[in-house]
């Protein structure tokens, strides 16, 4: 009996071990869910846009858009969520341009039209710059806000962190993808995550305002995250509940309209 309870035992572990390499190996497909868009697909949104691409450190080209208003105030650079390509986040633009302002959204590498594929954050980093870089040649730097939802909070912080935009907005941020990792897989080792995206962190060094969005009905990004991030909050920066509201869809809510609008016209 000892010794079968041994071998049980045994062949739990390893089964554990396996599960752990497997998670640490394909992590990319557990966190990112891209649609591919074939190189010719034509966009159609009801407003004006340009299609840029962008050329990366290793040659290949990051596809976005650029949505104008008819009286720009600035730009808001945006970065999405961890599923979908361009097709369906250029929707959000809207929004955006009626408060006059220019949207800029990209897709990640192996998203939409852009090429390649994700393989660790600091490329994630390093590419996010490179676009941002070409941004701030059509914009001073001071009339650009840094916007992003859910995955594309902690890029956004990151990037806002080592740049000087006129402001950084969070919509549903997480403490971190560790914390994240803690929250909903607990019985696994947190080293064998590649993608930290430390939030929490990269507000320290954020010197212009920062204003969180989060819904305290959010089924996927729990709303404890972003009174975490509260205690690193400058006295400049501000959470704003959006009572009710899940995970999804935050831009229609009109509260956040609402609020975004008294925001933008400060």
């Amino acid at each position: 009996m000892k010794k079968r309870l041994i071998k049980i035992l045994a062949t739990i572990i390893g089964l554990y071990i396996v599960l752990c390499g497997l998670l640490y190996f394909f992590q990319e497909k557990l966190i990112f869910f891209p649609q591919k868009l074939h190189k010719d697909y034509k966009f159609e949104f009801a407003q004006n846009f340009e299609e840029i691409n962008v050329k990366t450190t290793d040659g290949e080209l990051i596809n976005g858009l650029l949505f104008k208003s008819e009286n720009s105030k600035g730009l808001i650079f945006y970065l999405h969520g961890n599923a979908g390509s361009l097709s369906s986040w250029g929707e959000v633009a809207k929004t955006y341009t009626d408060l006059n302002y220019d949207v800029f959204i990209f897709d990640y590498k192996g998203y939409g039209k852009s090429e390649g594929n994700i393989t660790g954050q600091n490329q994630f980093f390093k590419d996010n710059q490179i676009v941002y870089n070409l941004l701030k040649k059509r914009y001073s730097e001071d009339k650009i806000i840094v916007l992003g939802y859910s995955i594309g909070t902690g890029l956004a912080a990151k990037l806002a962190s080592t740049n000087k935009p006129k402001l950084l907005l969070l919509q549903a941020p997480y403490y971190n993808l560790t914390d994240m990792m803690k929250q909903r897989f607990s019985f696994i080792p947190t080293f064998i995550l590649k993608y930290k995206l430390e939030t929490n962190e990269y507000l320290k060094n954020c010197k212009m305002p920062v204003v969180i969005f989060h819904g305290n009905r959010d089924e996927v990004i729990y709303y404890g995250s972003s009174l975490k991030l509260k205690d690193e909050f400058k006295p400049q920066d501000t959470l704003i509940t959006l009572n009710g509201q899940g995970h999804n869809e935050i831009t229609d809510n009109e509260d956040y309209k609402s609020a975004l609008k008294n925001i933008l016209m400060k």
